[in-house]
């Protein structure tokens, strides 16, 4: 037997299941962008503990490999592939070469996204390109390709993980790239309605992760937010805004937008990091921006 189809019998459940009906997660085969580090990682982390085989994608393939030898040392089933995602022809590949080795996609989380705090107005054309198409472009080139097959099956689950950003402004670049992600997600899923293949959002608040490495705010684990996505796939929703104390943030901006202007600006005085040191900065800072 070949190695991939001794992955594919591996996969093979006793008994038959009907389109659109759900499967235990020891039967699933989910995969998981942006999963060296932090969410993505816990992330793979939770679902092999339940069972699924974990196909874990990120650019760093050592910290990736890494990752998924702890998993496996576990006991659990996890697997490499290392990939940009907003590199169209990689995006293709990565599928393709997912489902010659599974036979399937049942879950897409769309986790892989990049932080920024550089002001817009020192941010260089490129550096703008690259945040849209990592955390914006890709996760859409991901769920194009998968969803063919998940279509065809009658059954799949994407779950995209946008941001609080993506409902509170803070930063424009950042959140600009979370609320696109979360109207791709909303708009999808009323365009699947009906296929048997669920649409869902996790909109995390600041979580302790390697893009927030410089701040001094209390912030929960990455853990919270694998718990989160986990239990989606077993009851689908809409939304889900994790951890919950987060929902004062967003009816905050919802209901008393002006209030939430004012109470950003403290914030973002009590916590900022280190100031910017570049040129206009320090022009700016001595009287000589011009």
């Amino acid at each position: 037997m070949s190695q991939t189809a001794a992955r594919r019998h591996s996969l093979r459940t006793p008994g038959s299941s009907q389109p659109g009906e759900r499967l235990p997660l020891s039967e699933q085969v989910a995969l998981i962008t942006g999963a060296s580090m932090g969410i993505g990682a816990a992330t793979a982390r939770d679902l092999a503990r339940c069972g699924a085989q974990v196909v874990m994608v990120a650019r760093g393939a050592d910290q990736l490999r890494e990752q998924v030898s702890l998993i496996n040392a576990a006991g659990g089933k996890a697997m490499a592939m290392p990939a940009d995602i907003s590199d169209p022809r990689q995006v293709e590949r990565l599928i393709a070469d997912t489902q010659d080795a599974f036979g399937k996609i049942d879950v897409l989380v769309n986790n892989a996204g990049m932080g920024w705090g550089k002001l817009l107005a020192h941010s260089s054309p490129s550096e703008i390109q690259r945040i849209v198409a990592v955390n914006l472009t890709g996760a859409m080139l991901v769920t194009r390709a998968a969803l063919p097959g998940m279509l065809s099956r009658h059954r799949g689950m994407i779950i995209n993980v946008a941001s609080v950003s993506g409902r509170v402004a803070v930063e424009p670049l950042y959140s600009a790239t979370k609320y696109g992600l979360r109207g791709f997600t909303l708009s999808l899923r009323r365009q699947l309605a009906d296929s048997g293949v669920s649409v869902c959002l996790v909109s995390p608040g600041k979580i302790r992760t390697n893009q927030t490495r410089d701040s001094n705010e209390p912030m929960d684990e990455p853990e919270v937010v694998a718990g989160a996505i986990a239990k989606l796939i077993k009851e689908p929703r809409r939304e889900v805004i994790v951890p919950w104390k987060f929902h004062a943030m967003v009816w905050l901006e919802q209901a008393l937008p002006g209030v939430a202007d004012r109470a950003y600006q403290w914030r973002h005085r009590k916590y900022s990091v280190s100031p910017c040191k570049c040129a206009a900065c320090a022009a700016g800072a001595s009287g000589d921006h011009g």
